[in-house]
């Protein structure tokens, strides 16, 4: 018995989601809770398990549709994996199939197409990606030579035929007019094609909040840099007493999330956001912390982060790291952070101004650490630096408090010891 497979709420004002890639296939058997569908949302990309045990009978919205929450995008066939099989397999075998319908009332002439489209498609399954690209290509299913299980026709199978009949077009043009010249090579190369591609609704939410930051907030960056070799001293000493007693390794980040805190406390107005006429000042330090993914840039939220301990920090923030590369952060774990960090240093970033996050008035953003001559007491040193820039809405922030601000970040980290003792 066919049961229904409906998109789940994904999040508090959230009604509309994208398909991004079916999991399963039809035919497929599934166990209950085997991942079908992975739909993407302006915040996340969420996975809906399958119902019951069974097999994926059909996909009712292809990869890119839109559709809203309670939709039905896929029916399961709760009937057993193997009567399934056989059953689809005696059809495939048995031509009365056709004689049974007219029995049914059907006329002959109605089953004729059914076992002519056989033939035509070469007996292949067409998925409906692949279906879309052969429409456009005005190709047929029999053009192509189907790799996906069971013999189906892939979109990627659709590509292949699609480059190699253009690579046949010259020759193949040039036959039927006498009078032409042997084909010379196309001007147009493959190094000149082009390819569309739909934002994906993370990519277009990213671009819309980073636009309307643009537009909305008076942003303004400041700089400072930090000598880190205090902090790299400590983590280099105690990094694997730590890893051995919390299980978590030792890095940078928690360093930076305390210095920013205590920075914070000082000064509200970056804990803070303009909510029409007034501004709303926040005694809880709930910090986005920048997660690069696959499919765009993620801030998960570490909530109450004035009550985590450095083990805590970093536990948390590596549990994140772990998760949004398999799409296993949930929406309301990106929502509501009063302070963002981005670290554009894992990337080799070694300075650059990272754009508010909306409602939030302050980005922090660290880059990478380059042994650099710096003075020290009068003497010309090597020392292991990092740029750091803080970008504000100039709105509710001024300038003296921000260049404050970053300096207290920058007495925190080449002073760790002050955050510890609260000096």
């Amino acid at each position: 018995m066919p049961v229904d497979v409906t998109v789940p709420s994904v999040g508090e004002s959230i009604t509309e989601v994208f398909v991004g890639a079916w999991l399963k296939q039809p035919g497929d058997a599934v166990k209950r809770d085997d991942p079908l569908v992975e739909l993407e949302t302006d915040k996340a990309t969420v996975e809906v398990p399958s119902p019951v045990d069974g097999v994926l009978a059909e996909q009712l919205f292809a990869v890119g549709d839109a559709a809203q929450v309670g939709d039905v995008i896929a029916r399961v066939d709760a009937a057993d994996t193997g009567a399934s099989a056989g059953d689809a397999a005696a059809t495939e075998k048995s031509p009365p199939a056709a004689s049974e319908s007219t029995a049914a009332g059907s006329e002959p002439a109605a089953s004729e197409p059914a076992a002519a489209a056989p033939t035509d498609a070469g007996d292949a399954k067409v998925m409906p990606a692949a279906q879309r690209a052969l429409d456009e290509a005005g190709m047929k299913a029999g053009d192509v030579a189907p790799t996906g299980p069971g013999g189906r026709v892939l979109k990627e199978d659709v590509a292949r035929a699609v480059e190699a009949k253009a690579t046949a077009a010259p020759a193949q043009a040039a036959a039927p007019t006498p009078a032409a010249k042997p084909a010379a090579a196309p001007t147009t190369g493959g190094d000149r094609e082009e390819e569309v591609v739909p934002m994906s609704p993370l990519r277009r939410k990213v671009a819309e909040r980073l636009v309307q930051a643009q537009q909305t907030a008076a942003l303004l960056t400041t700089f400072n840099e930090i000598d880190m070799s205090a902090v790299m001293a400590l983590r280099s000493e105690h990094k694997d007493a730590f890893e051995k007693r919390h299980g978590v390794r030792l890095g940078f980040m928690s360093f930076f999330v305390r210095a920013t805190i205590e920075a914070l406390r000082e000064f509200p107005q970056l804990n803070a956001e303009i909510r029409e006429q007034s501004i709303v000042y926040k005694n809880y330090y709930d910090i986005g912390v920048a997660v690069s993914t696959p499919k765009g840039l993620m801030v998960p939220v570490l909530r109450d982060a004035q009550r985590l301990s450095f083990a805590q920090i970093e536990a948390v923030i590596g549990d994140f790291g772990k998760r949004a590369g398999g799409n296993k952060i949930a929406p309301d774990e990106l929502q509501g952070g009063t302070f963002t960090i981005t670290n554009g240093g894992v990337f080799g970033s070694l300075l650059s101004t990272p754009i508010v996050n909306p409602p939030q008035s302050g980005v922090l953003g660290m880059h990478a650490i380059q042994q650099r001559p710096i003075a020290v007491e009068g003497q010309v040193v090597i020392r292991p630096m990092m740029y750091v820039a803080l970008t504000y809405d100039h709105r509710i922030v001024d300038g003296r408090e921000a260049v404050t601000f970053l300096r207290r970040i920058k007495e925190g980290v080449e002073q760790p010891a002050r955050m510890l003792l609260e000096v």
